[in-house]
């Protein structure tokens, strides 16, 4: 059975329940094989909901898509809530682990087919865009704390959270589209050195 975020797990409006449809059916059938009547199968309400909402399968995906990143902004751990260095730490883990078996690899495979409209569709382009964005500003924030916290070199903030950034997404695609899972391990290994060569302040 496939894994929901916690904000999906149990929705208590329209809204809340069509994402959670859009997410059901996204993971079971995937991009090209979605259709808003597979989307409808997995909604408790009048699929005619869907229809007046929405006129299209790339309107409601653009709108989960919207959904998704105003719950990862609210549910993003705040770097205060511990050294930035755990944090950072925090993110690595997750960023390896995204899309891992023991997580959800529909999801991932999935939101990668989305990414890959954006080649050709703008508005997929302008959302991937900002979100892109919204995560490197977040880890950017947490390195500039580390700095201040003194428990971090000297670095470019924002060249750092690119390249982190850049991991994310070539960790993803790496995982979705390859069975090589000594390349994942290898780029661990090799990331985990340049953070602690180039990153984190020497003890």
């Amino acid at each position: 059975m496939t894994q929901l975020p916690s904000f999906l797990d149990e929705p208590d409006d329209t809204r809340g329940a069509i994402m959670k449809a859009t997410y059901d059916a996204l993971c079971e059938h995937g991009y090209s094989d979605l259709t808003i009547q597979r989307i409808g199968n997995e909604f408790p309400k009048s699929k005619s909901l869907l229809y007046h909402h929405y006129d299209s399968k790339d309107d409601l995906l653009l709108d989960f898509l919207e959904f998704m990143l105003a719950e990862l902004e609210g549910q993003m751990p705040a770097y205060r809530d511990g050294s930035a260095d755990e944090h950072i730490a925090d993110i690595v883990d997750r960023t390896f682990a995204f899309g891992s078996t023991e997580k959800n690899p529909h999801f991932t495979q999935a939101l990668l087919e989305l990414r890959t409209q954006a080649a050709h569709d703008e508005a997929y382009r302008e959302y991937f865009t900002r979100s892109d964005r919204f995560v490197r500003k977040h880890v950017a924030h947490t390195i500039q704390s580390g700095i201040e916290q003194g428990v971090f070199q000297e670095v470019d903030p924002q060249e750092t959270a690119a390249l982190f950034q850049i991991v994310f997404v070539g960790t993803m695609t790496q995982r979705v589209t390859s069975d090589d899972d000594d390349v994942l391990r290898a780029g661990r290994a090799m990331f985990d050195q340049c953070l602690r060569a180039r990153l984190l302040r020497p003890e």
